[in-house]
């Protein structure tokens, strides 16, 4: 890492997991959830991951937390300290615990993410209590800085996760992830799990928190309009591989890569006249056991041809920070989400 703004660099990052059979339980294939993926993410700024269910998204964020050690690839992470960055993928268990404090997650399911049989005060305290942060009166007052600070009152401190609504409970888990002031924030789905009329509560605590603590986000998500809204940066995955990464506005203007524009193509539209110029998608998603051979998007396309069924399209850079996976990606005028009207 060379760039001293940039928190996190992903190189090269693969995950296969293996098929066992048998009595002996051999290997006889793997499931390549991620296969190659590089991004950076730098401080202050949030990196949008984005794709169809499936595609190893969460795979990566949860690669990052240290829940799944890399088959290949490295983690490069920059403490706040000062201290020289480390690679998280290869990094002794004693040191990982030291960068716990700079790295949270916010889980995609509230209901399922915090502990019934603990009250808010201690599953917003407890991170502080293992990490010798605070304890005693400096503990609750720490404890009620956080409740206020994500829209909650001090006086629902000593209540069960049971008696607050799906939003209140993923303001809970953001209060539990921020209580550190962590660097960087993995949101794997934080909304996918609440109604609409919440979903933009949460992402805009999100945001007011970023501004007040300087953070940086890893947001994923399958939801084109969050990511818009959210995000500096796009990255576009598809069966374990990035086929298009670039800044938030440069994606939505005018995509480089056919799965973008179809995955752009299927949001909503205000205007309902250009409903007909949906693009639905021929097949399945490719298997990630065995995925096809050449572009992994080709069986799909519309504009495959056959060096696409045969050669893997390198991630090349058409403009400055903005790269994509197609053989075509130069000469193809694919349309944006705004030529669409879609209502993100």
């Amino acid at each position: 890492m060379t760039d001293s703004d940039v928190l996190l660099e992903v190189r090269n990052l693969k995950k296969h997991f293996p098929i066992r059979k048998g009595v002996l339980k051999k290997v006889v294939a793997h499931v390549k959830a991620v296969d190659g993926v590089s991004f950076s993410v730098r401080k202050g700024e949030t990196l949008g991951l984005v794709g169809e269910s499936g595609c190893g998204k969460t795979t990566v964020g949860r690669m990052i937390m240290g829940a799944y050690r890399p088959t290949e690839g490295s983690i490069w992470f920059s403490p706040p300290n000062g201290k020289p960055p480390l690679d998280l993928a290869s990094i002794d268990p004693g040191d990982m615990r030291e960068l716990r404090p700079h790295i949270q997650m916010i889980f995609q399911d509230p209901f399922a993410s915090l502990n019934p049989r603990m009250t808010i005060r201690e599953i917003i305290g407890e991170p502080l209590i293992v990490n010798k942060v605070a304890r005693g009166e400096e503990l609750d007052r720490r404890v009620h800085e956080l409740v206020e600070m994500v829209g909650l009152q001090p006086q629902h401190m000593s209540r069960y996760p049971h008696a607050f609504s799906g939003g209140q409970r993923q303001r809970i888990s953001i209060a539990r992830a921020m209580s550190l002031y962590p660097a960087l924030v993995v949101a794997d789905e934080p909304t996918s799990a609440l109604d609409v009329s919440v979903q933009a509560q949460i992402v805009n605590l999100a945001l007011d928190i970023q501004d007040k603590l300087g953070l940086a986000y890893l947001f994923i998500s399958h939801d084109l309009g969050l990511i818009r809204h959210f995000s500096n940066k796009i990255v576009v995955m598809y069966v374990g591989r990035v086929m298009e990464y670039a800044p938030a506005q440069n994606i939505f203007e005018r995509p480089r890569h056919p799965y973008t524009e179809a995955l752009m193509s299927n949001v909503p539209t205000t205007r309902p006249e250009l409903i007909g110029r949906r693009i639905v998608l021929r097949g399945e998603t490719a298997d990630p056991i065995n995925p096809p051979p050449g572009c992994p998007f080709h069986p799909r396309c519309l504009y495959a041809e056959e060096v696409c069924a045969n050669v893997v399209p390198p991630l090349a850079e058409l403009s400055p920070e903005h790269q994509a996976a197609c053989h075509f990606s130069r000469e193809l005028n694919l349309t944006g989400c705004d030529a669409l009207g879609c209502a993100v």
